[in-house]
């Protein structure tokens, strides 16, 4: 990955510098601003620039991939966040597959996050990279992959002597509330879908899963229409969650990746603007996967629905199954 690149051959004097996968970076910030407040108290003053400070002081040179706002929460905070740590010096290196100016389009009162793509445009130099055909899925064998584990015996059955001992329901903790594991060893968890996308979690919670467990399954991943709307888009949430970490997740469907997100057989068929259809290609994608799937509405909805399929497409190739969870 470019960014990986970029960050193995900084010079060997940045010493403070912090590599980190969006989502995983707000939820952070987030975290340090409930804290401040609480220090700072009820006319205690901004808490976004003591945050700011601490930031910049523990890490020169900042890097996070997939930046992308969808959450009213996040597009508040970012354009305040960035300015202070512009202003104590630091170097922010993004990667996103949206253009400044196309992030989050359509948001709820996105008009007060507009000053915040004008900072984008203004501090930091955009680079297009797009390569027009989606090369980069050409090389991928789609050979299915397989594991074996014992949490896919029935519940009922005899561990083999010496297996690392299958736990029932783990509690994990975050945020201060509690995430039960319906099985798990000490390195795999497994959820039937209902399970891990049938409840009200968030990126938060999906984040201390993979970083809990180096190998997870995910069962019984149905084909999803207007019915699972909101399920359709915390395993989107989810499979977003993972992003760069090492974990490897394995899923089982009763339908072709292709048609997790499919409407209703009577459903509507929409069409998607040039733009959607420009990001399609880029992730090597064909348009009419996106037309067939109107559960979602919106070039937001859309695009985080496309970059899901794009690495569901690449979880199922040979060389996946072959590098996640070395490093």
């Amino acid at each position: 990955m470019l960014m990986d690149l970029f960050y193995e051959t900084l010079p060997p004097h940045v010493t403070r510098k912090r590599r980190v996968h969006f989502h995983a970076f707000m939820i952070d910030v987030h975290k340090r601003v409930h804290a401040m407040k609480a220090k700072l108290g009820v006319n205690g003053g901004d808490p976004i620039a003591p945050v700011a400070r601490d930031l910049a002081n523990e890490a020169y040179v900042l890097c996070f991939d997939e930046f992308q706002v969808t959450d009213i929460a996040d597009a508040m905070i970012l354009r305040q966040l960035f300015e202070r740590l512009l202003s104590h010096g630091m170097v922010c290196v993004i990667t996103s597959n949206r253009h400044p100016d196309e992030l989050y389009k359509n948001g709820i009162q996105r008009s007060s996050f507009v000053p915040c793509i004008e900072l984008l445009k203004t501090h930091f130099e955009v680079t297009d990279l797009d390569s027009g055909t989606g090369e980069h899925h050409t090389s991928l064998s789609p050979h299915p992959t397989h594991a074996f584990t014992c949490l896919l015996r029935p519940a009922h059955a005899r561990e083999p002597r010496g297996a690392d001992p299958v736990q029932r329901n783990r509690e994990l903790q975050t945020w201060g509330r509690i995430l039960r594991v319906p099985e798990s060893t000490s390195t795999v968890a497994k959820f039937h879908f209902e399970q891990l996308c049938g409840q009200p979690l968030s990126a938060a919670d999906y984040l201390e899963i993979t970083k809990q467990f180096k190998t997870i399954f995910i069962l019984d991943v149905p084909k999803m229409g207007l019915n699972q709307k909101d399920m359709a888009r915390r395993f989107i949430t989810f499979i977003d969650a993972y992003g760069d970490s090492q974990t490897k997740i394995f899923i089982t469907s009763e339908v072709p990746i292709a048609d997790i997100f499919a409407a209703d057989s009577d459903a509507k068929s929409g069409e998607i603007s040039d733009h959607m259809r420009s990001m399609m290609d880029d992730l090597g994608l064909p348009g009419d996967m996106v037309i067939s799937s109107s559960i979602f509405s919106g070039d937001e909805e859309l695009f985080a629905f496309a970059r899901c399929c794009s690495r569901l497409v690449q979880m199922g190739s040979k060389e996946w199954a072959e590098t996640a969870g070395t490093s």
